[in-house]
């Protein structure tokens, strides 16, 4: 019983290690994802940002425009 327990460790432990791999690897790869991600503007950014730019103009000229 003990011989078969010590037979099996290794094969659990494979798993185990593929996975640390998989991890260590796919990581710069992430971190580099991220990074482009926050040094770009997707088109739904740039959209939003432009209307959010847009209605506070239009609210400057509303209050502008009852001032005078």
């Amino acid at each position: 019983m003990k011989k078969l327990l010590i037979a099996l460790i290794p094969l659990a432990l494979s798993g185990c290690v593929a996975s640390v791999a998989k991890t260590v690897v796919t990581a710069p790869f992430k971190v580099a994802g991220k990074a482009v991600d926050l040094a770009t503007t997707s088109q739904e950014e740039a959209d939003r940002n432009r209307g959010r730019k847009m209605r506070k103009a239009e609210e400057k000229a509303r209050h502008d425009a009852h001032r005078n």
